[in-house]
């Protein structure tokens, strides 16, 4: 999510990113303002396609002049970088996605559980090579209009409602799939026949190909490259959610904004300022509308976590996340500390070498700046937050993560100073020609949180190994398009962070879709471009990380993948791990939230209680 790792919090806990990572913005003054006019430009367009698309309209019942209708205060955090199913990567778009679509599945937000969603049920082959999905036949496709605040069923070209069936989840995944989507996340569909090789433009395989069919209407078939009994998880993320293709031809990339989209999920966009505000609406049609209390959504992006904070505290935010600053504020506060929520996440914070970008392209300097990282001290004077520090890549609670502290370089100043020198030694060189030359550069999204980490590292980093580096920060969409594999290099900067957050519980989503450098997201750009990595061999963390993916075996799984985090983070060095994240939270008494451990956050199952919220002038 991949999660890769952003949920709803401040810095510590939003850190994740899906990509991984989230980061939150923050102009210094918040303003909330109604008029929204690109929403208005808009919905002009949009008329051409609600007279031709839609016959049925149902405008929700009018309330009370005096009557507000329930309304959930978020901070987004940052822009989402998307609404498309087939593009998003990070965790900011996902809780987007997740509450305006529906996949075949999705967890349990209380116990993680695969449980159904669009699918009422599904069965594996004896072979388990395929994965047959039944779905409900009552789903509708939804238009809402913003100028009017009309909701409208989608029409077919026979005059019918459009209901969510196994073609449009065809769709959906092939449209990922295709090459000519760009999608950065297809990789996650690699697990079914012949998906890799279309998304790759191989030759002799064309979309027809990949293993997704509609048996009938309401029936849907995957079959895989390999047995894998996660793939129900797989089936509902967000890059294999059914999509409405007819919205999409006729709007192309712009399909997406309010107005266009055609969505079939508990709430519809109602309003979209980028870089400032994004606001959702309940739909009336959504199959289980009766059950959704809080009927409007509106989120703020705020960057920064003390501004969102501080927003919380004037009651304008009903939760966000606790700023690093104010951790033993609010546990010492006899009010605050009942409103505040702390546990672990699935979620991973690590900071990325650009591998074959000297001098990050030799060991040596890459084992030198991971074993300088003194994380404890990290968690104990910057972050505040119950953090564990990290020396491998998959949490606790990940099926094939490795015991805690078992795997990995520990912080070690007396062997970074040594691995540095020897490098120094080898190349003729001393530590001013080496800053000089190459002007080391680690990069990070724009927030609070991540900049103190930085601060703080950067400062480990020259009192171990007397090393200047550069800090540098850009906007979340900004960054994300940076550190893609294919940035050119000189473009790319030498160190960068992201977090990781589990799309579903299992070490494949992690070393193997993350970091292996045929199928996975590969940022790292891990591989040998010289002499000194002889005896680090790249293709043995790539073939032990498929193997991993193939085994049927539980206990080889688990086996293989302790190798293949031992190679990552001993041999290879190709990351540092920082910590594993915990959420610190704070939310109003008057919501009642759940805090899912996997998938977005679903608005549509929080409740409000309205009379306290607005006695409290919140």
């Amino acid at each position: 999510m991949k999660r890769w790792t952003a949920v709803l919090l401040a810095v510590l806990v939003s850190l994740s990113m899906v990509l991984a990572a989230c980061a939150k913005p923050t102009p210094e003054k918040v303003v909330v303002t109604k008029e929204v006019k690109v929403t208005q430009v808009v919905t002009k367009e949009v008329q051409k396609v609600v007279t031709k698309e839609v016959q049925k309209v149902v405008t929700p019942t009018p309330l009370p002049a005096s009557a507000k209708p329930v309304t959930l205060n978020i901070n987004w955090g940052t822009e989402p970088p998307t609404a498309d199913p087939a593009l998003a990567t990070d965790t900011t778009s996902v809780d987007l996605i997740s509450n305006i679509f529906m996949g075949l599945t999705r967890f349990d937000p209380k116990t993680g559980a695969v449980i159904p969603n669009l699918a009422t049920k599904w069965e594996a082959s004896a072979d388990g090579l395929t994965w047959t999905f039944h779905m409900r036949n009552d789903v509708k496709w939804v238009h809402y209009n913003p100028k009017t605040k009309e909701f409208s069923a989608v029409k077919d070209s026979n005059g019918k409602d459009r209901v969510v069936n196994a073609h449009d989840v065809v769709y959906g995944v092939k449209r990922t799939i295709d090459p000519a989507t760009a999608s950065d996340y297809a990789y996650v569909l690699y697990i079914i026949k012949n998906a890799e090789a279309v998304n790759e433009g191989k030759t002799g395989v064309t979309l027809d190909d990949v293993g997704v069919k509609a048996v009938d209407d309401f029936t849907v078939a995957f079959t895989l490259e390999h047995p894998a009994g996660y793939f129900p998880a797989i089936s509902g993320m967000w890059v294999a959610m059914p999509q409405p293709k007819w919205t999409i031809d006729a709007w192309g990339d712009k399909w997406t904004e309010p107005g266009l989209i055609d969505t079939n999920g508990p709430y519809a966009i109602e309003s979209w300022v980028h870089g400032s505000e994004l606001d959702l609406v309940k739909s009336p049609l959504w199959i289980n509308a009766k059950s959704v209390q809080i009927q409007r959504v509106e989120g703020v992006m705020i960057t920064e976590a003390s501004t969102a904070f501080a927003m919380y505290e004037n009651n304008q935010l009903d939760t966000t996340g606790v700023p690093m600053p104010d951790i033993d504020r609010v546990k010492a506060d006899p009010k605050l500390s009942k409103e505040y929520y702390q546990a672990p996440e699935l979620c991973t914070y690590y900071y990325g070498f650009t591998n074959n970008k000297p001098p990050f392209d030799d060991v040596r300097v890459r084992k030198a700046f991971v074993q300088s990282i003194n994380r404890q001290a990290l968690i104990d004077n910057v972050t505040k937050g119950g953090q564990l520090p990290a020396t491998h890549f998959a949490p606790p609670g990940i099926f094939g993560a490795p015991p805690v502290n078992e795997v990995g370089l520990k912080y070690d100043p007396a062997a970074a100073k040594a691995s540095l020198q020897a490098y120094l030694d080898d190349k003729g060189m001393t530590l001013d020609e080496f800053n000089k030359k190459f002007n080391l550069t680690l990069m990070h999204n724009t927030s609070e949180g991540h900049a103190r980490i930085a601060a703080a590292i950067q400062q480990m980093w020259k009192d171990t190994l007397g090393a200047d580096v550069r800090v540098e920060n850009q906007e979340w969409k900004v960054y994300l398009k940076t550190i893609k594999k294919d940035t050119p290099l000189a473009d790319m900067p030498h160190i960068w962070r992201l977090g990781w957050c589990a799309d579903y519980p299992d070490e494949n989503n992690w070393v193997y879709e993350v970091f292996n450098n045929q199928a996975g997201a590969n940022r790292l750009r891990r591989g040998c471009v010289d002499a000194t990595c002889t005896k680090v061999n790249p293709l043995e963390f790539d073939k032990i990380t498929e193997q991993a993916g193939q085994a049927q075996d539980p206990a080889e799984r688990k086996k293989l993948y302790y190798k293949a985090e031992k190679l990552l983070a001993e041999d290879e060095v190709a990351y540092a791990p920082i910590y594993f994240y915990v959420r610190n939270t704070i939310t109003k008494p008057w919501l009642t939230r759940d805090y899912p451990a996997l998938g977005g956050n679903n608005f549509y199952e929080w409740k409000i209680d309205w009379a306290a919220k607005t006695a409290a002038g919140g």
